[in-house]
């Protein structure tokens, strides 16, 4: 899809935004082996639990076209996928908390790129002013994978897994996925075919 895209000329750009989302799964065991999925875990986001797999994001940070998506189960870290989303031509790689201390792992992936993690500014006894101030100004720039997320959940209706297992799902997720790049860039694609 991304490559249909780059011939109508919406080309990926240097800058990468990286984050995760939980779909959730049934975790009744009112089925036919009386069992939950044994592929979708559960993880506790706050005070909450939740039980399902977390689809990991690549998003180019002008155009917001998902570039790279990875599944996992739900408890895996969102550090742990950050290597598969990054495409290595980025200059810049911006992510949320989840993403601190990930600098030599960017480097890794993406020798030219800049980390633009948001960085840890509240101690034991203080708030990191300066620091609060840069992570704000960072979420201007990472907002837009919420974005992409919220075209993903409503738009599309992927909340809730369909199937068993991850390979199905994630199979269901990378169509969906495609399918938002292409909402995303609608307007684009149709000034130019009337063109």
């Amino acid at each position: 899809m991304n490559l249909h895209l780059q011939q109508k000329g919406v080309w990926i750009t240097t800058g990468t935004i990286v984050d995760a989302t939980i779909i959730h799964a049934p975790s009744s065991t009112k089925n036919r082996e009386q069992k939950r999925d044994p592929e979708m875990h559960q993880t506790k986001k706050g005070k909450q639990w939740y039980f399902g797999m977390k689809a990991h994001v690549g998003v180019d940070s002008k155009t917001k076209i998902i570039h790279t998506a990875v599944v996992t189960a739900a408890n895996v870290a969102d550090a742990t996928v950050l290597p598969e989303l990054l495409h290595g031509e980025e200059t810049r790689v911006w992510g949320d908390q989840a993403y601190r201390g990930q600098t030599e792992v960017i480097q890794g992936s993406a020798p030219r790129a800049q980390d633009c993690t948001h960085r840890c500014y509240r101690y034991k006894d203080r708030i990191d002013e300066v620091e609060r101030a840069k992570n704000r100004h960072k979420s201007r720039v990472r907002s837009k994978v919420e974005h992409v997320f919220q075209i993903l959940k409503l738009k599309f209706g992927f909340v809730k897994v369909r199937y068993r297992g991850l390979k199905k799902n994630a199979n269901r997720l990378f169509a969906t996925c495609a399918l938002v790049n292409l909402f995303i860039v609608r307007k684009k694609l149709l000034r130019l075919a009337t063109v």
